[in-house]
């Protein structure tokens, strides 16, 4: 399992295999069970967490009490509720395993320890927050300026993996779009 992170960290950035050694000293590894809560609305995002198998899950709930879904991440992906994660305050957001899942995990207080020990993590969390801000920046321009059918091949072509994977549900949650239109959409590209 340790390899999986390993080979993460090195493909992002170069270090020594006692500076590898030291970073993994941090990582806690955690099994969860299918549908279980890492963190719910209010509580402080106090970790980030490494998928080595299975599903996370990122969204939260409107005032009409449906959930939409910011980010899945699957293996050899980071997740967090990162604004909170970054700032301490309460997050608004829910991280959830989608599937029974091996995650590593770090605390916030030992993650910014590692930017103080290690020079090279700091740039491990600046490609981090890179990516982020690009994932986010292309789903609410997705959002913004695509229909329906738009984002589900956006969907297929850049992350087929969710529609395989995951439930209708989740799909269209992500999608931001209803189930019905999901169904219809998935309808439509089987008859061609």
């Amino acid at each position: 399992m340790e390899e999986r992170l390993i080979s993460y960290i090195k493909s992002k950035i170069t270090v020594t295999d006692e500076e590898v050694a030291t970073i993994l000293s941090y990582f806690r590894p955690m099994q969860l069970k299918k549908n279980e809560m890492l963190l719910t609305n209010g509580q402080s995002s106090q970790r980030t967490y490494f998928v080595i198998k299975g599903c996370l899950r990122i969204f939260f709930i409107n005032e009409e009490g449906q959930d939409s879904t910011r980010y899945f991440a699957f293996e050899n992906q980071f997740a967090t509720a990162l604004v909170s994660f970054i700032t301490s305050e309460p997050s608004e957001e829910f991280i959830q395993a989608v599937e029974d899942s091996e995650v590593y995990a770090i605390t916030h207080k030992n993650f910014y320890h590692l930017l103080d020990l290690i020079p090279q993590w700091e740039k491990f969390y600046r490609i981090y927050l890179e990516i982020a801000y690009v994932t986010n920046t292309k789903r609410l321009m997705s959002f913004l300026i695509k229909d329906a059918l738009e984002k589900y091949r956006q969907l297929l072509d850049e992350n087929p993996e969710i529609v395989r994977r995951l439930s209708n549900k989740m799909v269209a949650s992500y999608l931001n779009i209803s189930q019905e239109t999901l169904s219809r959409l998935k309808s439509k590209r089987d008859k061609r």
